[in-house]
């Protein structure tokens, strides 16, 4: 049996002002591109699961082109970004038009069921473990079913957890792998589209099994340069602190997502510097408290944000810079969040910083809030939801403003001066506490 697992990757900007702005701001375009160039860890996951006997290939949609003949299989997988949802649903109408069954999986189709399942002839559900399996067994006895769902919790217990197929990426130019560590994050943050949606808890992986995954993925691409696929790394700081120390001796460069209270354990930081962590992204959203009241249901952002500063500094301070995150156009924001988020970078230090637009994807509680309250531009916007074109009307200004406002902030942060004059700061911070150490 020929299995194609297709990935669709690759987002843009619909915004024709703002992408056009990118093309002048190189620090704006240069995260984009290191997340549209990374594998699918997901389809890697359900080669991994795939049954002995199969013969799986690993393809992306850039290797797909429009006017030749698709590449002829017995079965096809495909998985999209909600923003490449309508591209995915096109390549698969095309296959299913060459009498091969397609599936349909990832978070949109999980979001989204009944709307994927008219373009395929069977869906998955929440994670492959649990399901693929299952999948791949009933069509080979020629019983496909519609819909099957994957589990959402013991989803790294044997013996539904598998190692991804990381060989499949052999001879790819990926500048950097990835491995997962944890599925979910118990923040449930109102706006929140990542794997949170398809587990019905924290999902952590034995540190053992983690390490072992690295080591895997780094023998078949030689870099040495790791990115965790991660929600938020460290919600459990004892099981952090056995991974830091584990992956320390593999003597890499890496990068996660975490939130801000890594800060607030100076053991944890330490380890982090030592373990070879270059960078965390964490998400700080709003340059203030009132900014972020009622973004997650317990405030636990709101709670932290009086300590933004303190917390930055800590982290920077140990040589691990802080990507900060935040998002415009939350319901607490005036037009004048544009110029605070402008300042407060001035005033953090932060070394990189990353900017959205508050986006409603689908399903999520904020879809459904602004659906009710008739503020969705459209009911499906789908190829806008890129995290910086705008597919609602923000309650305290109007979208022209959210827009005008966006750009006016990317060309404020970035720019070459400004990044230089954040890189110079970082590095005074750094230097500050070598020479307290020596």
């Amino acid at each position: 049996m020929k299995i194609g697992l297709i990935a669709m990757s690759g987002v843009r900007v619909r915004n024709a002002e703002l992408a056009s702005l990118g093309v002048t701001l190189p620090q704006f375009v240069s995260r984009g591109k290191v997340v549209a160039s990374l594998p699918s860890l997901g389809l890697l996951t359900v080669a991994g699961l795939t049954p002995p006997g199969c013969d799986v290939h690993y393809r992306e949609v850039a290797e797909i082109s429009r006017e030749d003949p698709l590449e002829p299989f017995d079965l096809v997988g495909i998985s999209s970004f909600t923003a490449q949802i309508g591209e995915a649903y096109q390549l698969a109408d095309r296959y299913r038009a060459m009498g091969v069954p397609v599936v349909l999986g990832g978070l949109h189709v999980s979001l989204m069921p009944d709307e994927a399942a008219a373009h395929a002839d069977s869906i998955v559900l929440y994670g492959a473990e649990g399901a693929w399996p299952r999948l791949v067994d009933d069509f080979g006895r020629g019983r496909l079913q519609p819909r099957y769902e994957g589990l959402r919790a013991g989803v790294f217990e044997r013996p539904h957890y598998a190692v991804p197929r990381f060989d499949l990426l052999a001879g790819r130019p990926y500048n950097r792998v990835t491995v997962q560590t944890s599925r979910g994050c118990p923040l449930n943050c109102e706006f929140c589209a990542a794997s949170l949606r398809i587990t019905s808890s924290y999902q952590q992986k034995p540190v053992d099994a983690a390490i072992a995954e690295i080591r895997a993925a780094l023998a078949v691409r030689a870099t040495s340069f790791l990115e965790l696929a991660d929600d938020n790394t460290f919600v459990n700081k004892k099981w952090g602190k056995a991974f830091l120390r584990a992956i320390a001796p593999l003597g890499i460069r890496w990068f996660t997502e975490t939130d801000i209270s890594i800060a607030d354990d100076e053991e944890l930081l330490d380890l982090l510097a030592d373990s070879g962590c270059r960078q965390v992204l964490v998400g700080l959203e709003s340059p203030d408290a009132d900014g972020l009241d009622g973004l997650d249901p317990r405030n636990w952002k709101k709670a932290r944000a009086g300590r933004y500063l303190e917390a930055i500094d800590r982290i920077q301070s140990r040589g691990i810079s802080v990507n900060g995150c935040f998002i415009v156009g939350l319901d607490t924001h005036t037009p004048a969040v544009f110029e605070a988020v402008s300042d407060f970078v001035s005033r953090s230090g932060l070394l990189e910083v990353q900017v959205t637009v508050q986006t409603p994807f689908p399903n999520t509680p904020l879809y459904h809030r602004l659906a009710r309250e008739g503020r969705l531009l459209e009911e499906r916007p789908w190829d806008r939801c890129t995290l910086f074109d705008v597919t609602y009307r923000p309650k305290h200004m109007t979208v022209e403003e959210l827009e005008g406002g966006l750009r006016w902030l990317f060309g404020q942060l970035y720019n070459e001066r400004e990044f230089v004059k954040r890189k110079r700061h970082y590095m005074e911070i750094v230097k500050a506490t070598m020479s307290r150490l020596v």
